[in-house]
Protein backbone atom coordinates (compact mmCIF):
# COMPACT_ATOMS: atom_id res chain seq x y z
CA UNK A 1 0.00 0.00 0.00
CA UNK A 2 1.29 3.59 -0.63
CA UNK A 3 1.80 4.90 2.79
CA UNK A 4 0.74 8.50 0.93
CA UNK A 5 -2.73 6.81 1.25
CA UNK A 6 -4.88 7.60 4.20
CA UNK A 7 -7.65 4.72 5.52
CA UNK A 8 -9.77 4.58 8.44
CA UNK A 9 -10.68 1.62 10.64
CA UNK A 10 -8.39 -1.85 11.16
CA UNK A 11 -6.31 -3.50 8.26
CA UNK A 12 -8.03 -6.72 7.23
CA UNK A 13 -8.04 -9.05 4.84
CA UNK A 14 -11.41 -10.60 3.04
CA UNK A 15 -12.34 -13.31 5.72
CA UNK A 16 -12.03 -10.56 8.38
CA UNK A 17 -13.92 -8.45 6.89
CA UNK A 18 -16.98 -10.52 6.27
CA UNK A 19 -16.90 -12.03 9.97
CA UNK A 20 -16.83 -7.68 10.39
CA UNK A 21 -20.00 -7.00 8.05
CA UNK A 22 -21.86 -10.29 9.75
CA UNK A 23 -20.90 -8.62 13.80
CA UNK A 24 -21.97 -5.06 12.91
CA UNK A 25 -24.97 -5.22 10.96
CA UNK A 26 -26.15 -8.36 13.97
CA UNK A 27 -25.79 -5.32 16.33
CA UNK A 28 -27.20 -2.58 13.94
CA UNK A 29 -30.39 -4.85 13.90
CA UNK A 30 -30.50 -5.05 17.72
CA UNK A 31 -30.05 -1.37 18.39
CA UNK A 32 -32.39 -0.54 15.63
CA UNK A 33 -35.30 -2.85 17.45
CA UNK A 34 -34.26 -1.30 21.17
CA UNK A 35 -33.43 2.83 20.18
CA UNK A 36 -34.72 2.85 16.53
CA UNK A 37 -31.09 4.45 15.32
CA UNK A 38 -28.10 2.47 12.85
CA UNK A 39 -24.74 3.19 12.36
CA UNK A 40 -23.40 2.70 8.54
CA UNK A 41 -20.26 1.00 7.75
CA UNK A 42 -17.66 2.57 5.37
CA UNK A 43 -15.37 0.27 3.77
CA UNK A 44 -12.00 1.56 2.23
CA UNK A 45 -9.52 -0.04 0.26
CA UNK A 46 -7.59 0.34 -3.17
CA UNK A 47 -9.36 -0.07 -6.10
CA UNK A 48 -10.24 -3.27 -7.96
CA UNK A 49 -9.54 -5.52 -4.58
CA UNK A 50 -12.88 -6.68 -4.17
CA UNK A 51 -14.71 -4.66 -1.74
CA UNK A 52 -17.82 -4.33 -3.98
CA UNK A 53 -18.08 -7.74 -4.90
CA UNK A 54 -17.12 -8.66 -0.95
CA UNK A 55 -20.49 -6.66 0.54
CA UNK A 56 -22.87 -8.20 -2.67
CA UNK A 57 -21.40 -12.17 -1.85
CA UNK A 58 -22.42 -11.55 1.57
CA UNK A 59 -25.77 -10.07 0.74
CA UNK A 60 -26.74 -13.06 -1.12
CA UNK A 61 -25.17 -15.98 1.00
CA UNK A 62 -26.65 -14.65 4.18
CA UNK A 63 -30.55 -13.45 2.85
CA UNK A 64 -30.08 -9.67 2.44
CA UNK A 65 -32.18 -8.11 0.04
CA UNK A 66 -29.91 -5.68 -1.90
CA UNK A 67 -29.73 -2.17 -3.74
CA UNK A 68 -27.14 -1.06 -5.24
CA UNK A 69 -25.77 3.19 -5.95
CA UNK A 70 -22.57 5.08 -7.80
CA UNK A 71 -23.12 8.17 -6.18
CA UNK A 72 -20.15 9.66 -8.56
CA UNK A 73 -22.70 8.75 -11.42
CA UNK A 74 -25.03 11.21 -10.21
CA UNK A 75 -25.20 14.40 -11.95
CA UNK A 76 -27.79 16.43 -10.14
CA UNK A 77 -29.51 15.99 -6.70
CA UNK A 78 -32.72 14.75 -8.02
CA UNK A 79 -30.73 11.14 -8.70
CA UNK A 80 -30.67 10.92 -4.99
CA UNK A 81 -33.85 13.00 -3.63
CA UNK A 82 -36.18 11.92 -6.45
CA UNK A 83 -38.03 14.30 -8.75
CA UNK A 84 -40.60 16.61 -8.19
CA UNK A 85 -44.07 15.67 -9.49
CA UNK A 86 -47.54 17.93 -9.22
CA UNK A 87 -50.71 15.91 -8.02
CA UNK A 88 -53.79 16.98 -8.74
CA UNK A 89 -57.04 16.38 -6.67
CA UNK A 90 -59.93 15.22 -8.17
CA UNK A 91 -61.86 18.20 -8.68
CA UNK A 92 -58.74 19.88 -10.29
CA UNK A 93 -59.01 22.59 -8.46
CA UNK A 94 -56.17 22.69 -6.22
CA UNK A 95 -52.40 20.63 -6.61
CA UNK A 96 -49.70 19.84 -4.61
CA UNK A 97 -45.88 19.12 -5.33
CA UNK A 98 -44.23 15.99 -3.69
CA UNK A 99 -41.13 14.32 -4.48
CA UNK A 100 -41.21 10.86 -6.35
CA UNK A 101 -38.16 8.39 -4.78
CA UNK A 102 -35.68 7.45 -7.34
CA UNK A 103 -36.08 3.87 -8.54
CA UNK A 104 -33.37 2.27 -6.99
CA UNK A 105 -34.82 3.02 -3.45
CA UNK A 106 -35.50 0.18 -1.84
CA UNK A 107 -39.51 -0.71 -1.22
CA UNK A 108 -39.47 -3.73 1.33
CA UNK A 109 -38.94 -4.55 4.59
CA UNK A 110 -35.31 -5.83 4.79
CA UNK A 111 -33.15 -7.46 6.09
CA UNK A 112 -31.26 -5.44 3.28
CA UNK A 113 -28.31 -4.33 2.06
CA UNK A 114 -27.76 -0.60 0.74
CA UNK A 115 -24.43 -0.20 -0.91
CA UNK A 116 -23.06 3.51 -1.36
CA UNK A 117 -20.11 2.70 -3.99
CA UNK A 118 -17.28 4.97 -4.01
CA UNK A 119 -19.01 7.26 -2.24
CA UNK A 120 -16.12 9.78 -1.64
CA UNK A 121 -15.82 9.55 -5.74
CA UNK A 122 -19.18 12.26 -5.54
CA UNK A 123 -18.83 15.81 -5.74
CA UNK A 124 -19.68 17.78 -2.75
CA UNK A 125 -23.34 18.10 -3.25
CA UNK A 126 -24.00 14.80 -3.49
CA UNK A 127 -21.80 13.97 -0.27
CA UNK A 128 -24.03 16.77 1.65
CA UNK A 129 -27.27 15.18 0.86
CA UNK A 130 -25.95 11.28 1.31
CA UNK A 131 -24.61 12.72 5.17
CA UNK A 132 -28.17 13.21 6.03
CA UNK A 133 -28.95 9.86 4.77
CA UNK A 134 -26.16 8.26 6.71
CA UNK A 135 -27.63 10.56 10.15
CA UNK A 136 -31.32 9.18 9.75
CA UNK A 137 -31.73 6.77 7.10
CA UNK A 138 -33.66 9.04 4.93
CA UNK A 139 -33.96 11.91 3.00
CA UNK A 140 -36.46 14.58 2.37
CA UNK A 141 -38.32 12.61 0.34
CA UNK A 142 -38.26 8.74 1.18
CA UNK A 143 -37.10 6.64 3.84
CA UNK A 144 -35.09 2.96 4.15
CA UNK A 145 -37.54 0.81 5.22
CA UNK A 146 -37.46 -1.04 8.29
CA UNK A 147 -34.26 -3.45 8.13
CA UNK A 148 -31.96 -1.93 6.07
CA UNK A 149 -28.43 -1.14 6.41
CA UNK A 150 -25.99 0.89 4.86
CA UNK A 151 -22.85 -0.11 3.47
CA UNK A 152 -20.36 2.53 1.87
CA UNK A 153 -17.35 1.59 -0.04
CA UNK A 154 -14.47 4.12 -0.67
CA UNK A 155 -10.89 4.88 -2.11
CA UNK A 156 -8.15 6.02 0.49
CA UNK A 157 -7.77 10.07 0.50
CA UNK A 158 -4.41 11.04 -0.83
CA UNK A 159 -2.74 9.64 -3.10
CA UNK A 160 -3.49 9.56 -7.09
CA UNK A 161 -7.14 8.99 -6.08
CA UNK A 162 -9.37 11.76 -7.54
CA UNK A 163 -11.27 11.93 -4.05
CA UNK A 164 -13.67 14.03 -2.63
CA UNK A 165 -12.07 14.21 0.75
CA UNK A 166 -15.14 13.51 3.34
CA UNK A 167 -15.08 15.69 6.72
CA UNK A 168 -14.98 14.67 10.56
CA UNK A 169 -18.76 15.19 10.45
CA UNK A 170 -19.34 12.54 8.07
CA UNK A 171 -16.02 10.37 9.31
CA UNK A 172 -17.82 10.08 12.19
CA UNK A 173 -21.50 9.18 11.35
CA UNK A 174 -19.41 5.72 10.37
CA UNK A 175 -17.74 2.82 11.43
CA UNK A 176 -14.48 2.19 9.48
CA UNK A 177 -12.25 -0.72 8.11
CA UNK A 178 -9.84 -1.06 5.63
CA UNK A 179 -9.70 -4.33 3.50
CA UNK A 180 -6.30 -5.06 2.06
CA UNK A 181 -4.75 -7.33 -0.22
CA UNK A 182 -3.46 -10.84 0.49
CA UNK A 183 -2.52 -13.29 -2.04
CA UNK A 184 -3.18 -16.81 -0.31
CA UNK A 185 -6.27 -15.22 0.49
CA UNK A 186 -7.23 -14.13 -3.38
CA UNK A 187 -6.55 -17.76 -4.17
CA UNK A 188 -8.80 -19.44 -1.23
CA UNK A 189 -11.34 -17.16 -2.95
CA UNK A 190 -10.66 -17.97 -6.24
CA UNK A 191 -10.65 -21.46 -6.13
CA UNK A 192 -13.94 -21.29 -4.38
CA UNK A 193 -14.98 -19.08 -6.92
CA UNK A 194 -14.09 -21.72 -9.62
CA UNK A 195 -12.20 -18.82 -11.58
CA UNK A 196 -9.93 -20.32 -14.44
CA UNK A 197 -7.72 -22.31 -12.81
CA UNK A 198 -4.89 -21.31 -14.76
CA UNK A 199 -5.32 -17.91 -13.70
CA UNK A 200 -4.60 -18.74 -9.83
CA UNK A 201 -1.39 -20.98 -10.67
CA UNK A 202 -0.39 -17.63 -12.31
CA UNK A 203 -1.32 -14.94 -9.75
CA UNK A 204 0.29 -17.67 -7.30
CA UNK A 205 3.25 -17.71 -9.32
CA UNK A 206 3.57 -13.86 -10.58
CA UNK A 207 1.96 -12.48 -7.53
CA UNK A 208 4.37 -9.11 -7.67
CA UNK A 209 1.92 -8.57 -11.06
CA UNK A 210 -0.66 -6.80 -9.14
CA UNK A 211 0.51 -3.14 -9.01
CA UNK A 212 -3.03 -1.63 -8.34
CA UNK A 213 -2.62 -0.16 -11.13
CA UNK A 214 -4.70 -1.10 -14.16
CA UNK A 215 -4.13 -4.86 -13.01
CA UNK A 216 -5.99 -5.71 -9.85
CA UNK A 217 -8.08 -8.35 -8.65
CA UNK A 218 -10.78 -7.02 -10.25
CA UNK A 219 -8.85 -6.94 -14.03
CA UNK A 220 -7.23 -10.29 -14.16
CA UNK A 221 -10.90 -12.16 -12.77
CA UNK A 222 -12.44 -10.14 -15.66
CA UNK A 223 -9.34 -11.31 -18.19
CA UNK A 224 -9.47 -15.07 -16.81
CA UNK A 225 -13.12 -15.05 -17.70
CA UNK A 226 -12.59 -14.26 -21.10
CA UNK A 227 -10.27 -17.13 -21.36
CA UNK A 228 -12.37 -19.80 -19.44
CA UNK A 229 -13.34 -21.10 -22.72
CA UNK A 230 -10.19 -21.06 -24.92
CA UNK A 231 -8.64 -24.65 -24.17
CA UNK A 232 -5.24 -24.21 -25.69
CA UNK A 233 -3.77 -20.92 -24.94
CA UNK A 234 -0.84 -21.11 -26.86
CA UNK A 235 -2.41 -22.11 -29.74
CA UNK A 236 -4.73 -19.21 -29.55
CA UNK A 237 -1.51 -16.27 -28.16
CA UNK A 238 -2.60 -13.81 -30.57
CA UNK A 239 -6.36 -13.64 -28.94
CA UNK A 240 -5.36 -14.08 -25.27
CA UNK A 241 -2.64 -11.12 -25.61
CA UNK A 242 -5.77 -8.93 -27.29
CA UNK A 243 -7.79 -10.14 -24.57
CA UNK A 244 -4.64 -9.46 -21.50
CA UNK A 245 -4.11 -5.94 -23.61
CA UNK A 246 -7.71 -5.54 -22.96
CA UNK A 247 -7.60 -5.85 -18.97
CA UNK A 248 -3.92 -5.66 -17.70
CA UNK A 249 -1.09 -3.49 -17.74
CA UNK A 250 1.87 -4.58 -20.40
CA UNK A 251 4.27 -5.91 -17.62
CA UNK A 252 1.56 -8.35 -16.54
CA UNK A 253 0.86 -9.63 -20.39
CA UNK A 254 4.30 -10.22 -20.89
CA UNK A 255 3.95 -11.95 -18.06
CA UNK A 256 1.14 -14.28 -18.70
CA UNK A 257 2.88 -14.87 -22.12
CA UNK A 258 6.12 -15.98 -20.73
CA UNK A 259 3.54 -18.11 -18.55
CA UNK A 260 2.13 -19.79 -21.30
CA UNK A 261 5.29 -20.27 -23.45
CA UNK A 262 6.99 -21.61 -20.57
CA UNK A 263 3.91 -24.26 -20.41
CA UNK A 264 2.76 -23.11 -16.72
CA UNK A 265 -0.41 -22.71 -17.85
CA UNK A 266 -0.64 -26.82 -17.76
CA UNK A 267 0.41 -26.91 -14.59
CA UNK A 268 -0.55 -29.93 -12.33
CA UNK A 269 -4.36 -29.14 -10.71
CA UNK A 270 -5.69 -30.42 -7.82
CA UNK A 271 -8.54 -32.27 -9.48
CA UNK A 272 -5.64 -34.04 -11.61
CA UNK A 273 -3.81 -34.60 -8.54
CA UNK A 274 -6.84 -36.42 -6.56
CA UNK A 275 -8.12 -38.47 -9.95
CA UNK A 276 -4.97 -39.70 -10.73
CA UNK A 277 -4.66 -43.97 -11.69
CA UNK A 278 -1.13 -43.52 -12.33
CA UNK A 279 0.03 -41.16 -9.37
CA UNK A 280 3.98 -41.55 -10.77
CA UNK A 281 3.09 -41.39 -14.40
CA UNK A 282 0.91 -38.46 -14.29
CA UNK A 283 1.42 -35.87 -11.17
CA UNK A 284 4.75 -36.90 -9.82
CA UNK A 285 6.81 -37.08 -13.37
CA UNK A 286 5.56 -34.30 -14.62
CA UNK A 287 6.05 -32.27 -11.66
CA UNK A 288 9.30 -33.01 -11.32
CA UNK A 289 10.50 -32.65 -14.73
CA UNK A 290 9.14 -28.94 -14.26
CA UNK A 291 10.93 -28.09 -10.97
CA UNK A 292 14.19 -30.53 -11.55
CA UNK A 293 15.94 -27.62 -13.56
CA UNK A 294 19.35 -25.77 -13.66
CA UNK A 295 17.76 -23.80 -11.18
CA UNK A 296 14.91 -25.83 -9.02
CA UNK A 297 12.04 -24.19 -9.16
CA UNK A 298 10.21 -24.64 -5.73
CA UNK A 299 7.95 -21.89 -6.80
CA UNK A 300 6.03 -23.97 -8.48
CA UNK A 301 6.06 -26.64 -5.93
CA UNK A 302 4.85 -23.74 -3.72
CA UNK A 303 2.14 -22.98 -6.16
CA UNK A 304 0.63 -27.09 -6.48
CA UNK A 305 0.91 -27.52 -3.04
CA UNK A 306 -1.10 -24.15 -1.81
CA UNK A 307 -3.65 -25.06 -4.62
CA UNK A 308 -3.87 -28.54 -3.76
CA UNK A 309 -4.47 -26.78 0.48
CA UNK A 310 -7.01 -24.73 -0.92
CA UNK A 311 -9.23 -27.04 -2.74
CA UNK A 312 -9.08 -29.34 0.05
CA UNK A 313 -10.50 -26.88 2.44
CA UNK A 314 -13.08 -25.59 0.69
CA UNK A 315 -14.32 -29.33 -0.47
CA UNK A 316 -16.81 -30.42 1.45
CA UNK A 317 -16.80 -33.78 -0.01
CA UNK A 318 -15.19 -37.29 1.57
CA UNK A 319 -12.45 -38.80 -0.39
CA UNK A 320 -12.10 -41.62 -1.59
CA UNK A 321 -9.36 -44.31 -0.29
CA UNK A 322 -8.00 -43.43 -3.85
CA UNK A 323 -7.98 -40.31 -3.60
CA UNK A 324 -6.42 -40.14 -0.10
CA UNK A 325 -3.34 -42.29 -1.57
CA UNK A 326 -2.56 -39.65 -3.94
CA UNK A 327 -2.76 -37.01 -1.10
CA UNK A 328 -0.14 -38.98 0.85
CA UNK A 329 1.91 -39.64 -2.20
CA UNK A 330 2.53 -35.94 -2.74
CA UNK A 331 3.39 -34.85 0.77
CA UNK A 332 5.64 -38.04 0.03
CA UNK A 333 7.73 -36.83 -2.87
CA UNK A 334 11.26 -36.79 -2.44
CA UNK A 335 12.01 -33.00 -4.19
CA UNK A 336 8.88 -31.63 -2.06
CA UNK A 337 11.03 -29.17 0.09
CA UNK A 338 10.04 -29.70 3.92
CA UNK A 339 8.72 -26.52 4.88
CA UNK A 340 6.45 -26.30 2.15
CA UNK A 341 5.83 -29.61 3.46
CA UNK A 342 5.09 -28.66 6.93
CA UNK A 343 2.95 -25.93 6.04
CA UNK A 344 1.10 -27.99 3.80
CA UNK A 345 0.48 -30.10 6.78
CA UNK A 346 -0.45 -27.49 9.01
CA UNK A 347 -2.96 -26.11 6.68
CA UNK A 348 -4.43 -29.51 6.11
CA UNK A 349 -4.46 -30.24 10.14
CA UNK A 350 -8.10 -29.13 10.79
CA UNK A 351 -9.72 -30.90 8.00
CA UNK A 352 -11.36 -34.10 9.08
CA UNK A 353 -12.07 -35.14 5.41
CA UNK A 354 -8.50 -35.88 5.34
CA UNK A 355 -7.51 -36.93 8.80
CA UNK A 356 -6.42 -40.00 7.90
CA UNK A 357 -3.64 -39.30 6.50
CA UNK A 358 -1.95 -38.50 9.88
CA UNK A 359 -1.99 -42.21 10.59
CA UNK A 360 0.79 -43.16 8.03
CA UNK A 361 3.71 -44.25 9.25
CA UNK A 362 5.49 -43.37 6.55
CA UNK A 363 4.12 -39.75 6.04
CA UNK A 364 4.79 -39.45 10.04
CA UNK A 365 8.43 -40.76 9.90
CA UNK A 366 9.46 -38.48 6.95
CA UNK A 367 8.19 -34.99 9.08
CA UNK A 368 10.39 -36.68 12.08
CA UNK A 369 13.62 -37.22 10.41
CA UNK A 370 13.72 -33.81 8.89
CA UNK A 371 12.08 -31.52 11.65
Amino acid sequence: MNETYIYYGTKCHPEELVQFIKHTLQTNAQVEKAKGHKTPLCIWGQHGIGKTQIVENFAQENNYKFAYIAPAQFEEMGDLLGMPQVISDASQKTAKTSFVPPEWVPREEGPGILLIDDVNRADDRILRGIMQLLQNYELVSWKLPPKWHIILTANPDGGDYSVTPLDMAMLTRMMHITLTFDIKKWALWAEKHQVDSRGISFVLTYPEVITGERTTPRTLVQFFENITHITDLKENLGLVKMLADACLDTNTVTAFISFINHDLSKLITPEMILEADDFVAQVYGPIKELVEQKTKRVDILAVITTRLINYLNISNQKYKDAQIENIKSFLKMDFLPNDIRLIAAQDMMGNDHIKSIWSDPELGKIFLDQM
